[in-house]
């Protein structure tokens, strides 16, 4: 099968013969169908995160199940899914207690066992996120799977795997966003676009959406922005507290980092939250002044939305089918798994929301 491998930080994928080794009891093969281009795997190749190469990137994707282990029984072949990163193992403390996305365990083969993946002469590839859906199949662990309804476009059902969940999830599962309040977003791509939703949705009075560029805010009014700031014309916080008669009560980073992470929490009003769901550098430190926590305001990280995949996907896919939630939208452009390298460069570039591959 194809796929496109990472080899090295700074260096363009290239799309390469490999192979799946065949599925384990638990595991399932997925046929890929469509995969979204997330600004996550982008700090892969830029190096801002590690990551051992060779290895297929991607994580936001959704398929058709082409065979299962023996002791599989929550999908059969021809189901139509949605993957996730957050596998989940079921009996760990965090699974048990209701936070199956803080799974300790992440069900996957250890080093001494086949790898899921490999070159056609044996050797090891990386399996990135228990995904790897940058490849035209995925060999999984069953608890990686949702299965949903044949009438849900698998393109779109693509961006539930992780933007939307995450973005969503922030607002809904994290947060917690209450009816009437006021809420700040910093960053209006796929994952900012869907905090926007999920506190529109959540019942918002004010939404104000926060990034540099007309193209990037004009979209975010379409999403259920109530305001936009455009950070390059003057201090976004600044801004904030002068609309909202001195800060929101609800704030979400969804770039990924520390200036804007910091604004996140100078921008709230007394009692506020704000959530960082950008995936901040490793090694920097964000800095907050200590006297602000004194009113009650709080500062937390959300890793997926807080997700409980099996169940709030079907919920999103519901919102979708009903009109409340803009998937469709959020599609900029299909492309070719030929076409990864360019799909980076114009998410670096702020020309789209996500583009998406489709694999025939």
């Amino acid at each position: 099968m194809k796929a496109a491998v990472f080899h090295a930080a700074h260096q363009d994928l290239r799309v390469e013969d490999v192979e799946l080794d065949k599925p384990g009891p638990r595991e399932v093969v997925v046929k890929t169908v469509a995969s979204g281009v997330c600004h996550s795997d982008l700090h892969f190749v830029e190096g801002t995160y590690p990551q051992e190469g060779p290895a297929i990137l991607g994580h936001e994707a959704a398929g058709i199940i082409e065979t299962v282990g023996d002791q599989v029984d929550y999908v059969k072949p021809g189901d139509h899914v949605i993957v996730c990163t957050s596998v989940f193992c079921g009996s760990c403390d965090q699974c048990l207690s209701g936070h199956p996305a803080r799974c300790r365990i992440k069900p996957s083969r250890t080093k001494e066992e086949a790898p899921r993946l490999r070159y056609k002469d044996g050797r090891r590839i990386n399996q990135f996120a228990n995904l790897s859906t940058y490849a035209e199949k995925m060999l999984l662990h069953e608890n990686s799977v949702v299965k949903v309804p044949d009438s849900m476009p698998l393109d779109r059902g693509a961006l539930i795997g992780c933007g939307v969940t995450t973005g969503v999830g922030a607002a809904l599962n994290t947060a917690k966003v209450e009816p009437g309040s006021t809420v700040a977003v910093f960053g209006c791509g796929g994952v900012g676009l869907s905090a926007i939703q999920g506190a529109r949705i959540a019942g918002a009075r004010r939404i104000i959406a926060v990034d540099i560029g007309e193209y990037k805010l004009s979209t975010a009014r379409q999403f259920g922005a109530t305001d936009v700031v455009d950070a390059s014309k003057g201090d976004p916080v600044e801004q904030i507290k002068a609309m909202t008669d001195g800060g929101v009560d609800y704030s979400f980073e969804a770039i990924g980092l520390k200036q804007t992470a910091e604004q996140s929490f100078l921008c709230l009003g007394s009692g506020g939250t704000a959530t960082v769901i950008g995936m901040v550098p490793v090694g920097q430190i964000i800095e907050l002044p200590g006297s602000m926590f004194l009113q009650e305001r709080k500062f937390q990280r959300c890793s997926m939305g807080s997700n409980r995949f099996r169940v709030d996907m079907l919920h999103y896919i519901d919102f979708y089918q009903q009109g409340r939630l803009k998937l469709d939208e959020m599609v900029t452009k299909r492309i070719r798994l030929e076409d990864i390298n360019e799909a980076f460069r114009a998410m670096k570039n702020r020309e789209v929301v996500r583009s998406v591959i489709m694999f025939n």
